[in-house]
């Protein structure tokens, strides 16, 4: 994947080459966007982001996966400056969304003037990392071949809480929190406030949209809705594809109320959970503002702002 990657965007680059410098492209300011989207693990990203793919020919934008090694959500330093670079002046990949396990990364700090549109979709936590946990072992419908990490380990998800397990420790729903707060060695600190209080400020100024896994339909509604040049059509490709659900993670098994129990009792849990419910109601908020609800159906709202008093009068 990475040599057919490279290949790519050399192929890219010559044609550009051949074509004229690349300074010289001009872009409307329609198309001088880039959308990011630091997908959370296991948070259905999976379906989303291949809305993004079936729609990217017939909306003319290019969708480029941010493939990182050993998908480390933290860049180096140089591969910051690299990706901001990238994002900003590689006008030929014009309208352009990016996607990939990367946490997020704050533009303003190397003097960018266009910051690109930052949007995600988080998780309840532990049914995150339940789906995570079986993901690692039994793989999902996506890929079915592919030989995962943990595979070969029957225990289920109970039989490791109450074990004590490394995989299923409440350190590791520690995730979501880190992947908003950003690069910041405190954001990947576990348990940490501060990080807890960046990752909210982050959600509420530096994201276009957040939406839940539980609501993804209502999150791509308002996408279309508010960004069309992009999610024209998602809707209704996400009710009638085939993609629409794709990976389901095989061979998971509801946790039990004592496991959940159990979980809830950290306050690493707590902070995860306080910040999803954040985040939570920060959508119900903004769709409650954008839809209006008749005969079960939801319908966007029209403009409902215009100008008036408009002075001087033209004579």
């Amino acid at each position: 994947e990475r040599a057919i990657a490279r290949h790519e965007v050399r192929e890219i680059e010559q044609r550009h080459t051949v074509d004229g410098p690349r300074q010289d492209v001009t872009l409307d300011e329609e198309d001088d966007v880039v959308i990011i989207y630091n997908r959370v693990p296991k948070t259905a990203s999976t379906s989303f982001t291949n809305i993004a793919y079936d729609l990217c020919a017939k909306n003319k934008y290019h969708v480029l996966h941010i493939n990182t090694t050993k998908n480390n959500p933290v860049m180096s330093l140089q591969d910051q400056v690299r990706f901001v670079k990238n994002v900003t002046s590689w006008k030929e990949m014009k309208p352009g969304f990016y996607h990939g396990h990367v946490s997020y990364l704050d533009f303003a700090k190397f003097g960018v003037k266009k910051k690109p549109i930052y949007i995600n979709v988080i998780r309840d936590p532990i049914e995150r990392l339940v789906s995570y946990y079986y993901f690692l072992r039994f793989g999902d419908d996506y890929r079915p071949g592919l030989r995962r990490r943990k595979q070969g380990d029957k225990k289920t998800f109970d039989e490791c809480v109450a074990a004590g397990g490394s995989d299923c420790a409440p350190e590791k729903l520690w995730l979501q929190i880190p992947f908003f707060c950003g690069h910041s060695s405190e954001c990947w600190n576990v348990g940490s406030r501060w990080a807890l209080d960046q990752a909210k400020y982050n959600l509420i100024n530096e994201y276009f949209l957040v939406g839940v896994t539980e609501e993804l339909e209502d999150f791509i509604m308002l996408l279309e809705a508010a960004l069309p040049r992009f999610f024209r059509g998602a809707t209704e490709l996400y009710r009638t594809g085939k993609k629409s659900h794709l990976r389901k993670t095989t061979e998971k098994k509801l946790p039990t109320k004592e496991t959940i129990a159990k979980l809830q009792q950290s306050e690493i849990w707590k902070m995860e959970n306080e910040f999803y419910e954040f985040a939570l109601e920060q959508f119900q908020f903004v769709r409650a503002h954008a839809v209006r609800e008749k005969d079960g159906e939801l319908y966007i709202l029209a403009q409902n702002f215009f100008y008036e008093k408009i002075y001087p009068k033209s004579i």
